[in-house]
């Protein structure tokens, strides 16, 4: 079986397929939300809730396994989750009430805590050296083809096709069950470094961050953390926003519409391998405070146009903040602490997704659509504020953080 493993440039794209199933399986019931609302009579804070369970269970999941790769090997890892998302996703697709889906967030959320930081470990193992912020913007990349894929194919098929419910998930069953196939042809001894042996000695415990990265690891959380939190306007009320407070009755249309802020991220993340991190994070976090004033605005006036704009916007906030945070940390990490950093940085992120998505889903049942989005955005210039008060702060003490340098050899740094 040695000779059937995939290559480095192979394994690269397969572990880049991986951190695309994490965002189409966490946006595939973006466009059903509103559908699952009204047949089942469903109130906000209950669409939010499913939405929301999500993310607990990754943090728990991230909590208890974060570092399961860096002794067991990427590969197990990853087939690990790749499996328990394609459960979940088959709840979803046969759902006959709401308790299905909650248990299919369940196990995707399982999913997606196993391959959250594995996969994104595994694209910088997989590097090609010379090519240092590859894995960054590989990155930024797979997250808005997840995204826009699962947007545009749930929005065309809830729209246009049969079984709106229940289609789009058959589609993405079909793509993960391709993707595990590939994933099992992975170098099977992948471990904490491209080609080192798995070692066999672990047991549950929180990810730990090595102490002369904590500056940095700080500053990079801040920054990732700020853009999933957009997630929450997005994914899990972006739908019914398009809907009720834009006026646009057509699930493509809102399906296009909330892509754009995949597609952006993703042109944008091509883009920014250029960057370095800090300047990235600082334009990220303006772009974001910016995009979340635009959504108010499209809310206040019921303008698609406006909104359009804020969606784009936060796509930009949301590409140069991970493309920086990722990139500041990752080739300053120890290859064999790379999986357990990795992911203790999506532990913070998620934290704050779900927190947020249950607030939000509560202010939105008792108060009103518009004011949950109010806050939301409200919560995410928050938090982009306090990125750029890192930054300054690291600045002002004159401290040059670990650089940017997405490596295959995990120690480059940039002046």
């Amino acid at each position: 079986m040695k000779d059937m493993a995939l290559g480095r440039r192979a394994s690269f794209w397969v572990s880049a397929g991986v951190v695309t199933h994490i965002f189409w399986t966490s946006a595939a019931p973006a466009m059903t939300y509103r559908l699952y609302a009204e047949q089942w009579h469903l109130t906000p804070t209950v669409t939010t809730g499913i939405f929301a369970v999500y993310p607990i269970v990754v943090v728990a999941v991230l909590v208890a396994f974060g570092d399961l790769s860096d002794h067991i090997g990427r590969r197990s890892v990853m087939l690990l989750g790749l499996g328990a998302s394609l459960i979940g996703t088959f709840l979803f697709a046969v759902a006959p009430d709401v308790l299905w889906l909650f248990a299919g967030r369940v196990l995707t959320g399982i999913g997606v805590g196993l391959t959250a930081g594995t996969a994104t470990a595994a694209m910088v193992d997989f590097s090609a050296e010379g090519q240092s912020k590859r894995a960054a913007s590989g990155t930024t990349t797979a997250q808005a083809f997840g995204f826009s894929g699962a947007l545009l194919v749930g929005g065309a098929l809830t729209q246009y096709a049969p079984w709106p419910t229940h289609l789009s998930f058959w589609v993405l069953f079909a793509l993960i069950t391709l993707l595990f196939a590939a994933t099992w042809f992975l170098p099977r001894r992948l471990a904490g470094s491209a080609g080192g042996p798995a070692s066999r000695r672990w047991q549950p415990k929180s990810p730990s961050i090595p102490p002369g990265l904590r500056s940095a690891f700080a500053l990079a959380a801040s920054a990732v953390t700020t853009a999933y939190t957009h997630g929450v306007l997005i994914l899990s009320l972006g739908g019914q926003v398009g809907h009720d407070l834009v006026g646009s009755s057509n699930a493509l249309v809102n399906g296009a519409a909330l892509s754009l802020f995949a597609i952006t991220s993703g042109v944008v993340g091509m883009a920014a391998r250029r960057l370095r991190p800090q300047p990235a994070m600082l334009w990220g976090a303006l772009a974001s405070v910016a995009s979340m004033g635009l959504l108010g605005l499209a809310v206040a006036r019921h303008e698609l146009a406006i909104f359009l704009a804020a969606t784009t916007i936060a796509g930009v906030g949301y590409s140069l903040l991970v493309v920086g945070g990722l990139a500041l940390i990752g080739g300053a990490v120890p290859e064999r602490q790379r999986g357990g950093v990795l992911s203790a940085l999506y532990l913070f992120a998620y934290l704050s997704l779900g927190t947020v998505a249950l607030g939000l889903g509560v202010v939105a049942t008792e108060r009103g659509l518009g004011q949950a989005v109010d806050l939301g955005a409200a919560a995410i210039t928050l938090l982009s504020l306090g990125t750029i008060g890192l930054l300054a702060l690291q600045r002002m003490h004159g401290r040059k953080a670990p650089a940017a340098s997405f490596s295959s050899e995990g120690c480059g740094q940039s002046a």
